[in-house]
């Protein structure tokens, strides 16, 4: 095997860091996958920093505080789609600190006035706020003008055999497809369905995971809004479903008033890569060689993604 050359199999958030901190460190990349931005399941998600439904904690907290480093930093470049918002949690009883405290700075307690009434808890973190269509341009241009080639194949790879086999280094950052691709049975989808919106002067990020109203949230970008939304496991349809389309809407005008009289810009939907644990790891395979899993990140691909780059760097070198 050439240490330095790599072929990584998708090209999401999670392909695109890891190629671009490989590209940084001297490897040569490659990238292929059938759904290449702007076509990929993360130009679509809601994307703001926030551990949501990931697993297990011990793991994300260091991924996710590298990633919430790096967004800091990046939030100062601007035009690449990152800005930086208070994420605001609330709860309809008492609630323990959350495991992922350690990794933001400046988090509070919610105050009593930052409550919707009928809630008692939450609270408050800057966090950063990612507008996907931007960004993922961003990190595609980033990983070209570093080096990178992006190939685009004529359908999703479903079988080992697919797979090269050259001397080349493969990192596995193929989202659902890994289960096919690899057999994998603990990959599932979580379908997320979502609603765009005009923006009537929001600024703060709302989050109900966990009540009467769950799981909803807002998420303000300027002039739009994106509000949220669905999690439903093992759901495939990739259809707008114009039924929970409303239901969105009126959990959302029950948190935030404002949102009453918005116009409704279009809707998104996608299957978030979920897995019962994020799978980082190195496996040698028969006719292929060593190869780096790094997928299942269910709803938290941005939350992770150069925490998890870092660690696929550091697994390359070790090799």
């Amino acid at each position: 095997m050439d240490k330095k050359e790599v072929l990584i199999l998708g090209c999401g958030v999670i392909g695109l860091t890891s190629g671009i901190r490989l590209l940084e460190n001297g490897y040569e990349v490659e990238i292929t996958a059938a759904k290449i931005p702007p076509d990929t399941t993360s130009n679509v998600a809601t994307a703001y920093w926030y551990p949501f439904r990931v697993s297990p904690p011990d793991r994300v907290l260091p991924w996710a505080a590298v990633t919430y480093k790096r967004y800091m930093e990046l939030s100062e470049i601007p035009g690449i789609g990152i800005g930086i918002f208070n994420f605001i949690q609330i709860f309809d009883h008492r609630v323990e600190d959350p495991f992922w405290k350690g990794a933001v700075r400046g988090f509070r307690r919610a105050h009593k006035d930052e409550l919707p009434p009928g809630y008692v808890d939450g609270y408050v973190a800057p966090v950063a706020r990612i507008e996907t269509p931007v960004y993922m341009n961003y990190l595609v241009n980033r990983f070209v003008e570093s080096g990178g080639m992006v190939t685009k194949l004529d359908a999703e790879l479903e079988k080992l055999e697919e797979i090269p086999a050259d001397s080349r280094l493969i990192i596995n950052s193929t989202g659902l497809g890994a289960g096919k691709l690899f057999n994998d049975k603990e990959v599932f989808p979580i379908r997320g369905q979502l609603v765009k919106t005009s923006n009537p002067g929001l600024r703060d990020c709302i989050n109900e995971e966990d009540g009467p109203l769950a799981v909803s949230y807002i998420v303000p970008h300027g002039s739009y809004c994106i509000l949220g939304g669905t999690a439903e496991d093992n759901n495939w349809n990739l259809d707008i479903d114009p039924e929970t389309s409303e239901e969105i809407l009126l959990k959302c005008k029950i948190l935030e008033p404002r949102l009453e009289d918005v116009e409704v810009l279009g809707h998104r939907i996608g299957l978030r890569p979920g897995r019962t644990e994020v799978r980082l790891e190195l496996e040698e395979i028969s006719g292929i060689g060593p190869l780096i899993h790094n997928y299942g990140h269910g709803g938290a691909g941005f939350t992770l993604s150069w925490g998890c780059a870092e660690e696929v760097l550091q697994i390359a070198e070790s090799l």
